[in-house]
């Protein structure tokens, strides 16, 4: 049977989801702790990669598993032997044509900052901005990026394809806690914390919303603005 489980991670704690030949990837912790309880190789599929470092609310996997166990005890018997910094919250059934990847719809990250506060229980979990910010012009400029663009500029590594869709971009402020929250069809290497680098970039004055566009419409015409840190980056919530 074909499984679907969304599960949570600590990126502070791995090299990020991909397997890795040095087994520090959230990939191969899943794929140890489930093929040893299957008694054979079993093969985990992500919805999609997080980088080191970047962590996950709402991650989805699936993989096949024909051990005869209840959905309850199988999730019981992951948190339990999985390392700690992974959690699996939810587990399901799913169709066999069903595809964490490719299935998807809708996928949102979110990113944290702390404007002008240093906290070291906080560190590997936002990202502390000391300059000020025009966060109005920064909402003016994430418009932008709305809609179906190709985002070669926003996007670290070579791809045959850069376009994708973002079909919201939200800002929330709490006390000296900012968060940005991204919501889009798929988002490829880097490309979520090339956003926000860039609004920061807007925000500091460094440059302007014409930038930006200049940026996404000369795709081939290499740009090159800030790039955020990956520790303040979360995969929030993955839609199918």
């Amino acid at each position: 049977m074909r499984i679907l489980a969304r599960i949570s991670y600590d990126g502070s704690k791995f090299m990020g989801f991909q397997r890795l030949k040095n087994g520090k990837g959230v990939q191969n912790e899943l794929e140890r702790v489930l093929s040893e309880l299957s008694g054979k190789k079993v093969t985990v599929y992500g919805s999609g990669r997080t980088d080191a470092g970047v962590h996950a609310l709402d991650q989805c996997i699936h993989f096949d598993f024909d051990l005869d166990i209840s959905l309850d005890k199988l999730q019981y018997i992951l948190n339990r032997n999985l390392t700690d910094g992974i959690v699996v919250n939810s587990i399901e059934k799913v169709s066999n044509s069903f595809h964490a990847r490719k299935s998807v719809i809708k996928k949102t990250y979110e990113y944290v900052l702390l404007l002008k506060e240093k906290n070291p229980f906080l560190s590997n979990y936002t990202w502390t901005i000391y300059q000020d910010l025009d966060i109005s012009k920064m909402k003016e400029a994430s418009k932008v990026f709305l809609g179906r663009h190709n985002f070669q500029n926003f996007v670290s590594g070579k791809r045959d394809n850069y376009e994708t869709e973002i079909y919201d971009i939200q800002f929330s402020k709490n006390g000296n806690e900012l968060r940005i929250s991204f919501i889009g069809l798929a988002f490829y290497r880097y490309m979520v914390r090339h956003l926000v680098g860039a609004l920061l970039d807007v925000g500091m004055g460094k440059v302007n919303i014409f930038d930006l566009k200049d940026a996404l419409e000369n795709p081939q015409k290499k740009v090159a603005f800030s790039v955020a840190l990956p520790n303040g980056l979360y995969l929030k919530q993955v839609e199918y």
